[in-house]
């Protein structure tokens, strides 16, 4: 087990990337951040709080269910009614983005209906795409084999993101 960023050099992270969500939304009034089902709601609510913190935007985060595995096998679900998405501003956050499958499905959602913006992030990019997507805003970016993952784990006291 590889680490590859401790607690410290997590939250300094998630701080960067809710500035630069700030600097690019600036003109948007109310900014909605939805988190992918884990740790990708962590992080959504954690960006809110330094968004909220920083900037007089009304943010609305919400959670998204998707079959990781087996995305298409489920519908994907969303923890806000769908209407409120209506030309919205969205910011569409997980964890670690990999071959892109997860966040490519769960982008589909959005698109069944008009939406203003929509923005990704990651906290750590491996960039082994199988689908077309890429994160406008990444932490890390890493070049790793395709036999080693990446775990993150999102607590309090000790985030860490290591590979395995």
């Amino acid at each position: 087990m590889n680490n590859i960023l401790n607690h410290i050099e997590i939250q300094q992270k998630i701080t960067r990337l809710a500035h630069q969500i700030i600097e690019n939304s600036f003109e948007e009034a109310t900014i909605h951040i939805g988190g992918i089902c884990g740790n990708g709601i962590l992080l959504a609510e954690q960006f809110a709080g330094i968004i909220k913190a920083h900037s007089d935007q009304k943010v609305v985060v919400f959670e998204i269910t998707v079959n990781k595995d087996e995305p298409w096998k489920d519908p994907i679900q969303l923890s806000i009614e769908e209407s409120e998405l209506k030309n919205a501003y969205i910011i569409l956050v997980d964890d670690v983005l990999n071959s892109g499958k997860t966040m490519q499905y769960a982008l589909m959602k959005f698109l069944e209906r008009a939406t203003k913006s929509i923005k990704t992030v990651a906290l750590v990019d491996r960039t082994h795409r199988r689908y077309p997507i890429k994160a406008d805003f990444v932490g890390i970016s890493l070049s790793t084999t395709l036999k080693e993952r990446v775990e993150v784990s999102l607590s309090t006291n000790d985030s860490k993101a290591f590979l395995v």
